[in-house]
């Protein structure tokens, strides 16, 4: 109990000492600002987009705020840090329970996870990395204490069962590790104080399910689309093979580390070995087909079944953040996968039991030993490696130390509130744009990225005029500096279903590679858009076609879904259709668009 206390407080310990809110985060706050105020989980109020990866941090951020009525930055930085340290705790309570309880063991794979610096970086940040390995913590001790006894009480079975049903509202990734628990849980044998078996089961099934698909329906009438807009706006199914191996890379090669990882393999297997001996395969008869289908569901029951979905699990995650290509921070969407993967050895038993009650030497506690000290030495060396040394400049492969980064933007070594981020580069002065000019508008880049244009709305009499739109990538924290009834937008899609439907430029940054011109915008917010309103740097010919291409009834429904009064009607097309919308692709060529839709070109244009 001792190590398992003193690797916790060390994880805090290093977490607050590398405290901070990421610009995502600060998206993620947005949505929550909304929930508070009566406008619906909604970035943009009377826009119904699902801009949160994670359905449960949006709610849980909500829920802590609204209890404590405390500053939402200080609140989500509380809360992620205390997820952080209960997953530490919950994943080696696990792993003592995986090797015998009281046994004294000490800590090795846990070591592994808190000395890496992005560890310690997402440990706070804003984002949801703190309680989804809480969760993936709290289901391997929940499937651990399951696998151990010999009857469990429905309770047991039915709240591990619950937890398993809520991965796909944690991350929607993690809907493979959920279901493979859950199908664990389903094939093993019924516990023997249930008379019923299949109605225990159809429980279980009721209790997975409720909260996911209840959520899910609700998600695909409400937002119009199957999976959150995240999903879409970063094309999570495409394949980047190459920059998800770089990805990879990018997190082992700076630390090493594989030399952890094989010595801790190796200090499990040894353990093992010592304490089970050798297992021949194929000595004796073979069973029938039945009892061999009986001994592998009472295997199900084992602690090695645990260990086997949670190993299992890694490597699907991984397999699938490199298909993706990773992320363009560095090292966090492995976090998960490497957190999974090190849950059976969070601790590693010094002396293992011997297999022979009568052996004198059992060189498995010097294995075991000499793998412990060589994880130690590691982690001393690893918290201390800087892996990328760029600063403030992306490196070539796109990825970036995304606290690094805004550390030195921001000029602030803990950039937590809103304001902290005032400092970055032409916030202020998009800022004092607004300001400047209270009758609204549509803020949007000049060609050189040093300056704001802002195109004006048409004469309104609505009090306090047409209100603003801004119009850039960083949303979180334009959005967190400014009033909800200023609407914020970014050509990569996150929070703008218009960009969000467009295709990725292949080779672009990861997680940066779509990029709607502000023409679209432009068209698309009812601002002046032709002269001599329109900025000179933006073609008329250009916008005249956009303004055609956006007649297109399939794009029409499309964003009627997310703009449309919500009438029972149209939660039930959505609900229909969502899956069709998710697919809907937009070409950013306007020709190309009109072509597409087979739409007359404008009057006076030159065609393609």
């Amino acid at each position: 109990m001792a190590g398992i206390v003193s690797t916790a407080v060390l994880f805090g310990l290093g977490g607050w000492d590398r405290r901070w809110i990421a610009d995502d985060g600060l998206t993620v706050l947005r949505t929550v600002r909304n929930l508070l105020a009566g406008n619906g989980p909604v970035f943009n109020a009377g826009e119904r987009v699902e801009v949160n990866t994670s359905t449960a941090w949006t709610y849980l951020i909500w829920f802590f705020s609204w209890v404590t009525r405390a500053r939402l930055e200080y609140v989500v930085l509380g809360l992620a840090l205390a997820l952080s340290i209960t997953a530490i705790v919950f994943a080696m309570l696990g792993a003592a329970r995986l090797w015998g309880g009281r046994r004294w063991v000490l800590p090795a794979g846990a070591l592994v996870y808190i000395a890496l610096p992005p560890a310690r970086d997402y440990a706070t940040s804003g984002l949801e990395s703190g309680l989804v390995i809480c969760w993936l913590a709290l289901l391997w001790w929940l499937m651990i204490g399951w696998s151990r006894s010999e009857e469990s009480r429905p309770a047991g079975v039915y709240g591990a069962a619950f937890v398993a049903g809520l991965g796909p509202v944690i991350r929607p990734e993690m809907t493979v590790v959920g279901a493979l628990a859950l199908l664990m849980i389903w094939c093993a044998p019924v516990p023997g104080n249930q008379p019923r078996p299949w109605l225990f089961r159809i429980r279980l099934v009721v209790v997975a399910g409720l909260v996911p698909v209840g959520y899910q329906v609700w998600r695909m009438g409400y937002y119009g689309l199957p999976y959150p807009n995240t999903a879409v706006a970063k094309d999570a199914g495409a394949a980047k093979w190459r920059q998800g191996l770089g990805y990879l890379w990018n997190l082992v090669g700076p630390y090493w580390l594989w030399v952890p990882m094989l010595a801790l393999g190796v200090a499990a297997l040894v353990a093992v070995w010592s304490r089970y001996g050798l297992v021949r395969i194929g000595d004796g008869p073979k069973p029938a087909v039945r009892e061999r289908i009986r001994n592998w569901r009472r295997a199900l029951r084992s602690p090695a079944a645990p260990v086997a979905l949670m190993l299992g699990s890694a490597v699907l995650l991984t397999g699938y953040e490199i298909r993706v290509g990773g992320d363009f921070m560095h090292g966090r969407m492995l976090l998960p996968p490497l957190f999974c993967a090190l849950l059976p050895v969070m601790v590693i038993p010094l002396k293992p039991v011997a297999a022979q009650a009568n052996t004198r030497r059992n060189p498995s506690r010097t294995v075991v030993a000499a793998a412990l000290a060589v994880t130690a030495g590691w982690a001393l060396c690893a918290a201390q490696t800087t892996a990328i040394t760029t600063g403030n400049r992306i490196t070539a492969s796109g990825i970036a130390d995304e606290r690094g980064y805004y550390v030195q933007t921001t000029g602030r070594q803990h950039p937590i509130r809103a304001e902290d981020y005032l400092d970055y580069p032409r916030l202020r002065a998009m800022l004092r744009m607004t300001s400047r000019n209270p009758h609204g508008g549509l803020v949007i880049n000049t060609p050189s990225f040093t300056d704001w244009y802002l195109v004006r709305p048409p004469a309104t009499d609505t009090p306090g005029g047409a209100g603003h739109t801004l119009y850039y990538m960083n949303i979180g924290m334009m959005s967190m500096n400014t009033p909800l009834g200023v609407r914020v937008l970014d050509p990569m899609g996150l929070a703008y279903p218009l960009a969000a439907h467009t295709a990725r430029f292949p080779d672009a940054r990861i997680g940066h590679d779509k990029n709607l011109d502000s023409d679209w915008v432009v068209v698309d917010s009812g601002v002046l858009d032709h002269f001599p309103w329109l900025p000179s740097y933006l073609g008329q010919e250009w916008v005249d076609r956009i303004r055609t291409a956006l007649t297109c009834p399939q794009t029409q429904d499309l964003l009627a879904s997310t703009r449309a009064p919500l009438t029972a009607d149209r939660f039930l097309r959505n609900l229909h259709q969502s899956p069709t919308y998710a697919r809907y692709r937009i070409d950013r060529v306007p020709e190309n668009e009109i072509a597409r839709c087979r739409l007359t070109e404008p009057a006076g244009s030159s065609g393609p």
